[in-house]
């Protein structure tokens, strides 16, 4: 059987961990869950320590502040491949990305697939609680990707995603220039250029139950002017 981690990057998540973690347990019981946590103010880290007393699946890996989520999900990609896990799988802590879907993703990675989506914007795929101007931004995104990084997939904004770790062993982590959001369009333009297969699964995507969003309009403007230069320049 292959060896799956699952990977939450978190700040400020301890409302969300209790849940987000039975859950995934629930649809994925022979996993490991690794938690990359940014010294978060609210005892996010402290929780997870506290569950690894009597919990051998979940794993902990504490930065000493907020980081980026891009380097979160590296940090969590050079631990999956160190660890000699065979997929590594990428969800939001917040409950937006709902373990139900877990099964699934995870039945096309091991077809063969290299890069396994879970798509909004697919076929049987949507978004729940957000208001049109997140929907028209989310969008915008995932069309601006497109054109300027040569990407087919329909879902490029999204985290919630399984990569082969074979295919990350390739990836120069040199080369990735996004901290932000940006990197979830950047990693897919680079695993592209090394010839990864790529499939989306169809999920419901649900707004965050507690806490706030950490994406602001800074944040959008930052990401959008980053991927046009990679796009430029990247290829």
């Amino acid at each position: 059987m292959s060896k799956f981690l699952i990977s939450l990057a978190t700040y400020n998540e301890r409302e969300n961990l209790p849940l987000i973690t039975k859950e995934i347990f629930e649809y994925a019981p022979d996993a490991d869950i690794l938690v990359v946590d940014d010294n978060s103010p609210d005892g996010t880290g402290d929780w997870v320590a506290e569950q690894q007393q009597t919990e051998p699946r979940l794993k902990l890996l504490r930065r000493a502040g907020k980081l980026g989520l891009g380097t979160a999900t590296l940090a969590a990609m050079k631990y999956a491949v160190n660890n000699g896990y065979d997929f590594l799988l990428n969800m939001d802590a917040d409950l937006s990305h709902p373990p139900k879907y877990l099964p699934a993703i995870r039945a096309k990675a091991e077809e063969g697939i290299d890069v396994v989506i879970g798509s909004r914007y697919v076929k049987g795929g949507g978004v729940e609680g957000w208001a049109r101007h997140r929907q028209f931004m989310s969008k915008g995104i995932n069309f601006y990707a497109k054109l300027f990084l040569g990407l087919k997939t329909k879902d490029n904004s999204g985290a919630y995603r399984c990569y082969r770790t074979l295919l990350l062993k390739q990836l120069d982590e040199k080369s990735i220039v996004s901290k932000g959001y940006s990197f979830q369009e950047e990693v897919l333009f680079r695993l592209n250029k090394l010839g990864a297969t790529f499939a989306e699964v169809p999920i419901i995507f649900v707004d965050r139950r507690f806490g706030s969003s950490k994406i602001n309009k800074k944040e959008v403007v930052a990401a959008l002017w980053l991927l046009f230069r990679i796009g430029i320049f990247g290829r």
